[in-house]
């Protein structure tokens, strides 16, 4: 389990690791990789404050799959595992199945 509790919006997010073959079977070289934009959610935050002082609730849920820009969120290390706190405006969506 992570000790980092995400304040507001942020969650935080551990990236998946892109396939290191291609669908042709061609193995990738650590210099070809992509940068991940998929990652695990692994905690949120209570959500938004709104200017009447109510909490809008996050929209996605701990152990969702969730998409985000290549850029997007703070990158951070929990015990060694890189992860990254993302506000939830900056998720692009979320993968079911």
């Amino acid at each position: 389990m992570s000790n980092v509790q995400p304040l507001e919006d942020r969650i935080l997010v551990k990236p998946i690791d892109p396939e290191k073959k291609t669908a042709s079977g061609i193995f990738l070289p650590e210099t070809a990789k992509e940068k991940p934009m998929q990652g695990k959610v692994v905690a949120i935050g209570p959500g938004k404050l709104l200017d009447n002082g109510t909490r809008l609730s996050p929209s996605v849920r701990k152990g969702d799959t969730v998409v985000y820009g290549k850029y997007a969120g703070t990158e951070i290390e929990i015990k060694s595992v890189p992860h990254l706190i993302i506000r939830e405006s900056e998720l692009l969506g979320v993968i079911e199945g």
